[in-house]
């Protein structure tokens, strides 16, 4: 047999039993600034010609993006200026309610003024008693003569420092005692007292 001449392993015994692994110092860049190295570390890249085209400001002229225009803060310029008019459903005093399993549209054509008004109460200076009287007996009316749809003026209660206190007890008689011939309900149009009246549909049967 001959003998090897390719020893790559020896010395390893010895290294391992003396538990010593000699281990390479990194080069240490003594004295350079970052930008010194940043430069060595770039010398070898070189530029690409055919990305000059795709590359903002390098051949092609890019498009600033055009100015969205704020349509909500130029509507309120209008409102404000008396130009037009707010939409009564955007504000937080509209009110608007539909039966389930009910046409989801009839808010809006109810809203719109699409419904004629058979009938109409105001309770302008009526007590919350005295309203919650003259609602009942308007609302059982209103189901004998099978109305379609009528109209409650309660006003706004902007002078009244427990709020629209007429407002809500209408919601609440609507939902409890006639809650059964209610069908849909929404805020009056501005010409038919806006935040201040509210339509109503009654069930025909």
């Amino acid at each position: 047999m001959s003998k090897l001449t390719h020893t790559p392993f020896k010395g390893l015994k010895t290294v391992l039993e003396n538990r010593h692994f000699p281990l390479k110092e990194p080069d240490v860049a003594e004295g350079k600034s970052d930008e010194e190295l940043f430069r060595e570390a770039m010398s070898d890249v070189r530029e690409i010609p055919e990305f000059r085209n795709i590359l903002p400001g390098h051949g092609t002229k890019v498009d600033p993006l055009p100015r969205q225009k704020d349509d909500s803060l130029d509507i309120l310029n209008r409102i404000v200026r008396g130009e037009t008019k707010m939409r009564l459903s955007d504000t937080a005093e509209y009110i608007a309610w539909v039966r389930p399993h009910t046409r989801k549209d009839i808010i809006q054509k109810l809203h719109r003024g699409d419904y004629s008004v058979q009938d109409t109460i105001a309770l302008h200076g009526m007590t919350l008693i005295e309203a919650e009287e003259a609602l009942s007996f308007f609302f059982r009316q209103a189901i004998q003569k099978r109305f379609f749809c009528v109209k409650v003026i309660h006003g706004r209660g902007l002078r009244s420092p427990q709020g629209p206190v007429l407002k809500e007890a209408l919601k609440r008689l609507l939902h409890r005692s006639f809650s059964k011939w209610i069908l849909a309900y929404a805020t009056a149009r501005y010409n038919d007292g806006g935040l201040g009246a509210t339509y109503i549909i009654l069930k025909s049967k």
